[in-house]
């Protein structure tokens, strides 16, 4: 008996709480920040979780809409959440990563206690 090769296929919703959760995992992120759209313009779920993802073929593209915390190097943090979301969407799905965009919309102050 022969066997078959079957697709496996990855839902958005899964490419986005992935690319959420790497993000999020990062040093010096404080959260996601709202964002109206979504995932392509067929899916319009992710919609206010501050990630647009968007696939072509093989390939994932991504705009993730942050807020990162007090006293930080924008640059260094923006570069080390690219290469934490492109490792864990490679690694887990084995897709490749066009690019991800960093969208900075706010810094959050801590403020301090009296």
């Amino acid at each position: 008996m022969e066997r078959t090769q079957g697709k496996t296929t990855v839902s958005a919703e899964v490419l986005t709480t992935i690319t959420r959760l790497a993000a999020l995992s990062v040093p010096g992120v404080s959260r996601m920040a709202s964002v109206s759209g979504g995932v392509n313009r067929l899916f319009r779920r992710g919609m206010g979780e501050g990630i647009r993802i968007q696939t072509d073929n093989n390939f994932v593209f991504a705009d993730l809409h942050l807020v990162l915390k007090q006293d930080v190097n924008i640059r260094e943090v923006s570069r080390n959440i690219q290469l934490n979301v492109a490792r864990a969407i490679q690694e887990m799905v084995g897709m490749e990563v066009g690019n991800i965009n960093i969208h900075v919309e706010d810094i959050e102050y801590e403020e301090a206690e009296a």
